[in-house]
């Protein structure tokens, strides 16, 4: 890398470009492999891994088999995208985008496919009824509150998450200028949080479900290592709302599905009954 770098008239890929992802970032679509998707017992096939995006499907599943609506079951197959089977033929027929995560709702003919996360969100909320205001008001909140966070996630993700944590060189520019947004978004949430319990109101929803993968995991330390960095314990608000959200059951159990890092007992490669978070976890698997 060059400090004196200027872009050329027309770029080209080069591809022993370096960095974290780089084996698999690529400026064309479409699969690489053909393979078939795996589909399991359960109407609602999950084809994710769990990082912030995928967090947020897995966390509104259990919230919902917690309330209740047994047809919310679902088998979550795991994708390792670090080896590319995102690209295979199967999963580019559900998500032409190649990201995780991406759904699969059996219980309709033809069967449904659902990607981007917050589609997903919004998608099952409405078919089963629950964690999405029935009024106008409520539900255009929550509304707001679940596209702020699909429109500053990248920032977050691709732009502070990546240049401060995966980028092949620390280049000061890049660092500081997606810390700045990062920061700022920070104090959006916090200042709506002073007045409200949750994101979008009184009312635990979709919204806290999309947004806590993403900012509360970063304030309590689970993403990139930057608490200390961005100086995430100023931010009392989420402080409080990610402590209080982090101690659901369903979210503790949604946020290790198809997780491959961390501590064993906290990642649960693959889900396709409810038992398997007792006998399947990988400290179990290993023992």
């Amino acid at each position: 890398m060059s400090d004196n770098y200027q872009p050329p008239k027309v770029w080209t890929w080069d591809k022993s470009g370096g960095g974290a992802f780089a084996n698999i970032n690529r400026p064309v679509s479409g699969p690489t492999h053909e393979k078939t998707l795996p589909v399991g017992k359960h109407p609602l096939q999950l084809y994710s891994l769990g990082t912030p995006n995928g967090q947020k499907v897995t966390i509104l599943l259990e919230e919902l088999l917690a309330k209740g609506v047994s047809d919310a079951e679902y088998d979550a197959w795991l994708i390792r995208i670090g080896e590319g089977e995102q690209f295979s033929s199967g999963f580019v027929d559900v998500n032409p985008n190649s990201k995780i995560p991406a759904l699969r709702d059996h219980s309709t003919t033809p069967p449904t496919r659902v990607f981007e996360s917050g589609a997903i969100l919004l998608y099952l909320a409405e078919k089963f009824g629950h964690f999405l205001p029935k009024d106008l008001a409520g539900r255009t909140e929550t509304l707001n509150w679940l596209f702020w966070l699909q429109g500053s996630a990248p920032f977050l993700g691709g732009g502070f998450g990546h240049f401060y944590a995966y980028a092949p060189v620390k280049i000061e520019y890049a660092i500081n200028r997606f810390t700045m947004e990062a920061k700022r978004l920070f104090d959006v949430l916090d200042k709506q949080l002073a007045n409200h319990k949750f994101v979008a109101g009184d009312e635990y929803t979709i919204a806290d479900m999309a947004i806590w993968p993403w900012y509360g995991n970063i304030a309590l330390g689970s993403v990139y290592g930057a608490a200390e960095f961005l100086d995430a314990g100023s931010y009392k608000n989420v402080q409080r709302w990610a402590k209080e959200i982090a101690e659901r059951p369903a979210v503790k159990r949604g946020r290790i599905v198809n997780r491959t890092n961390g501590e064993p007992h906290e990642q649960l490669h693959e889900r396709h009954d409810a038992s398997d978070f007792d006998t399947n976890t990988e400290d179990k698997r290993s023992a």
